[in-house]
């Protein structure tokens, strides 16, 4: 890869994280139930018991993400032009998902009336 196309991911996935945390610190301070944003509406306060904490959890697991999908960029990078950077590049963007998606029917299970 040239210097420029390496400028350029790393753009692109700056604005990914960017987009990730953005949704992480709206979540952290929301006050009304929030989404985990796969379709399903969110569930109204009655239904939890305890908003602060769901919110808490689901802000800090888009927080992570957003983190990882710039670490998965360096870590693309330090690897270089070998067709081993596509492991950290697509990793980084695809596993936190499925790991969020767990996680999410996990804190159902523990915040839901």
């Amino acid at each position: 890869m040239t210097t420029a196309s390496y400028i350029i991911t790393f753009i692109i996935y700056l604005i990914v994280a960017a987009i990730m945390i953005g949704i992480g610190i709206s979540q952290l301070r929301s006050t009304l139930p929030v989404g985990f944003y796969s379709g399903e509406k969110p569930p109204k306060a009655d239904e939890l018991t305890d908003v602060q904490a769901w919110n808490k959890k689901h802000g800090m697991m888009w927080l992570i993400y957003g983190i990882v999908i710039i670490l998965s960029y360096f870590v693309g990078y330090v690897i270089g032009d070998s067709i081993l950077c596509i492991i950290p590049y697509c990793g980084g963007l695809l596993v936190p998902i499925i790991i969020m998606i767990w996680y999410h029917h996990r804190l159902i299970r523990r915040y839901k009336r």
